[in-house]
């Protein structure tokens, strides 16, 4: 197994996740990523997107909405606005905001803000995708 690193994921209202892994991929901004141990430090903006974290024992899966992280050659720092393990999404209200963010692009109206509905729809499809 690769050399493991520090990786720390931090909500408003917890400590999500800490513990070592030997690589993580997630959603930026700027596309997927992956990220071992020995990375080049760096920050980078987090996308609605399915965070895997390789452990010892497996990979863990986790719905990652938005946020940011700090990447250095021993530790990661996530700062998310919003992490879910899938035991903790309802999967009927990810289907419902699904439906509402898919009537919203449909009606494309001057008062409907077009990103918003478009990120709302990934977040859902996000959540949605982790529990099936």
């Amino acid at each position: 197994m690769a050399d493991l690193f520090k990786l720390q994921i931090i909500t408003p209202e917890r400590k999500f996740y800490e513990g070592d892994a030997s690589m993580v991929e997630l959603t930026t901004t700027e596309g997927e990523i992956g990220v071992y141990r020995g990375h080049i430090p760096m920050t980078a903006i987090a996308a609605p997107g399915v965070l895997k974290i390789h452990e010892a024992g497996g990979i863990k899966e986790a719905a990652l909405m938005s946020g940011f992280l700090e990447i250095l050659p021993e530790k990661i720092v996530i700062m998310a606005e919003v992490a879910e393990w899938p035991e903790e999404i309802d999967l009927n209200r990810a289907e419902e905001a699904k439906v509402r963010a898919e009537r919203r692009l449909k009606e494309q109206s001057g008062e409907i803000d077009i990103v918003r509905a478009e990120t709302a729809l990934k977040k859902a499809l996000v959540r949605i995708s982790l529990t099936k």
